[in-house]
């Protein structure tokens, strides 16, 4: 079976070791695009025998878009460097690529591990994307977050599901949300959208409510009551900052 697994790094020690363990032997390539590690992500890397490429980062649409076009392999399979690809994923997608299939791309569920704890609740729980594509029909588009893989083709989602290793604990989540959410009130200001001082206080409550209660993460514990609080403070910050950058763009 001809598939190229395609990971993105940067700094990733805490989970590329278990990631590259799950599709090493299996995958015919792994390609790992890096933006800049310090660790010993690359050295963990090397010695998987990935092939590593070194591209400065700007924006995930990009950065993925142009670790795919890398792979030597028609089929891709992309996966983060908090994702590890369980047993019965592998099995069922081998019975799929090895057989005859009329698909172009595959949708593949994620179980959201977060603070250690299975998220069994939620709209992440093994929430599908499109991450197993021959890349003959498609690529991610440029977003610069929240991106996509744009396909011309059918496709199906898989039953079995990836392990997603998430925020280890708060520190993490506050470091990475700055980061994402400062991208997404960007893209959101580059396309014009617009926001209100009701909006940015009411983002908050909203969010949590609707995480914690619609979304049914009340029934994940504790964990479910922490995962909504991220999720709001996310979207309130995010809208804080797209009040800047308009407030900004008055001057």
């Amino acid at each position: 079976m001809n598939l190229s697994v395609v990971i993105l790094t940067f700094n990733n020690t805490r989970t590329i070791r278990q990631v590259l363990e799950a599709v090493a032997g299996w995958a015919t390539e792994i390609v790992v695009v890096d933006s800049g590690s310090t660790d010993d992500t690359l050295s963990i890397a090397q010695a998987f025998g990935c092939r590593i490429y070194h591209r400065k980062f700007d924006g995930f649409g990009k950065q993925k878009h142009f670790a795919v076009e890398q792979a030597k392999n028609d089929w891709v399979f992309v996966v983060d460097s908090d994702e590890v690809v369980t047993h019965e994923l592998k099995e069922e997608i081998n019975t799929h690529l090895l057989g005859d299939n009329p698909y172009q791309g595959f949708k593949i569920p994620r179980l959201l591990i977060f603070l250690g704890k299975k998220m069994k609740y939620g709209r992440e729980s093994k929430l599908p994307t499109l991450r197993l594509f021959n890349k003959q029909f498609g690529n991610y588009n440029h977003k610069d977050v929240h991106e996509d893989v744009e396909l011309n083709g059918n496709t199906l989602t898989l039953r079995n599901y990836m392990l997603h290793y998430s925020f280890s604990d708060m520190a993490e989540f506050f470091q990475k949300m700055n980061d994402y959410s400062s991208r997404s009130a960007v893209e959101l200001n580059n396309k014009g959208k617009k926001t209100s001082l009701i909006k940015v206080i009411t983002k908050f409550p909203i969010t949590f409510f609707t995480e914690y209660f619609v979304r049914l993460n009340f029934l994940n514990g504790y964990h479910g009551i922490i995962w909504s609080f991220t999720q709001g403070v996310y979207a309130a910050l995010k809208y804080i900052k797209l009040r800047e950058l308009q407030d900004t763009n008055q001057k």
